[in-house]
């Protein structure tokens, strides 16, 4: 494995106001996962590595996230300036402007961390990508969340089940699972 020091980016998925419009996307797990996403901020700005914050531009003018919307912003919790800010339509950070690959392997970057909204959607997808171009990704998880989703035979899967999913999907395939504790130990 990579030493996860200065060689490993913190990517801060989606982490927008709109995400909090429960009549939008309805019942959500984690709700730790602001406070943990703002320590791996704070810890990685304390030892000056590297951080890219993602921010999702949905093409559907209703969503709370559509970019003529204020929930469009980055949350509160996020602050400060990132070394990259990605914007993209599409689920995968990788697929987003400006280019992430090309401006993780300028800098000499090794791996990722990944941290954000939504765990078994663009934060899953963008972990994939991620271990598929030859990064070594630790999923923070409990630094996620996601939404109860209804599927098409009305059977709702709970949000804390997905995001179990998610961490059995990446497990080993595609990254090393890990929680916030973890990483500021």
């Amino acid at each position: 494995m990579t030493d996860w020091t200065e060689s490993t980016a913190l990517i801060v998925i989606d982490m927008q106001k709109g995400f909090d419009d429960e009549s939008f996307y309805g019942q959500r797990n984690n709700p730790e996962c602001e406070a943990n996403v703002a320590k791996l901020l704070e810890a990685w700005r304390s030892h000056d590595w590297p951080i890219v914050y993602v921010r999702h531009d949905s093409q559907n003018e209703l969503s709370p996230i559509a970019p003529n919307r204020d929930g469009n912003g980055l949350k509160d919790e996020i602050t400060g300036k990132p070394d990259l800010f990605v914007v993209k339509s599409t689920h995968s950070a990788f697929l987003g402007k400006p280019d992430l690959h090309g401006w993780l392997q300028e800098n000499g970057i090794g791996g990722v961390a990944i941290c954000g909204i939504q765990t078994n959607v663009c934060c899953e997808t963008t972990a994939r990508m991620a271990s598929d171009l030859g990064y070594e990704v630790l999923f923070v998880s409990d630094a996620t969340f996601t939404f109860d989703i209804v599927a098409p035979n009305h059977q709702v899967f709970r949000a804390r089940e997905l995001a179990r999913y998610t961490q059995v999907n990446l497990q080993d395939d595609f990254a090393k699972v890990v929680f916030t504790a973890e990483l500021l130990d």
